[in-house]
């Protein structure tokens, strides 16, 4: 980039639309608002989804399903990312040594799955495990620790 291809951004040299500013500037009068009606009023707000009083799209249709508020989120990890890391730390995997690696973001606990094969014995701490990735943990000589 040098001063030879420089451009200013687009729209920076539009003038501001004056309104109400005689009748030669072709906005005067009624300011560009048209005649009458509730747009034209000043104070005028119309609340999101607004459709001129027709029943809003988001009130005809139908409600699905229900949130529960009570959820537990927990983080996944496969058993193929574990051993992927169990090559670069020699200690125990922890939510902490997965966050640090970026493997897991956010506070939440940590559920381990059995996607993959294991063939290191290793010690993984996590909230929770599937039965499959238990018997795969302890099958290749490894250690399971349940955390609270």
């Amino acid at each position: 980039m040098n001063l030879s291809n420089i451009r200013a951004p687009k729209k920076a040299s539009e003038k501001r639309k004056r309104v109400g500013r005689g009748m030669g500037s072709g906005m005067g009068k009624t300011s560009t608002r048209g005649h009458k009606g509730q747009r034209s009023r000043t104070g005028m707000r119309l609340i999101r989804g607004f459709e001129g009083g027709q029943m809003p799209l988001h009130r005809r249709m139908p409600k699905r399903g229900f949130t529960n508020i009570f959820r537990k989120e927990f983080n996944i990890v496969s058993l193929e990312r574990l051993a992927e890391l169990s090559e670069l730390h020699s200690e125990a995997i922890t939510p902490e040594v997965l966050r640090k690696a970026g493997v897991i973001k956010g506070k939440h606990k940590l559920k381990v799955l059995s996607d993959g094969e294991l063939k290191v014995a290793i010690t993984v701490h996590a909230h929770k495990f599937s039965k499959a990735a238990e018997e795969k943990i302890t099958k290749a000589g490894g250690k399971i620790e349940v955390l609270q």
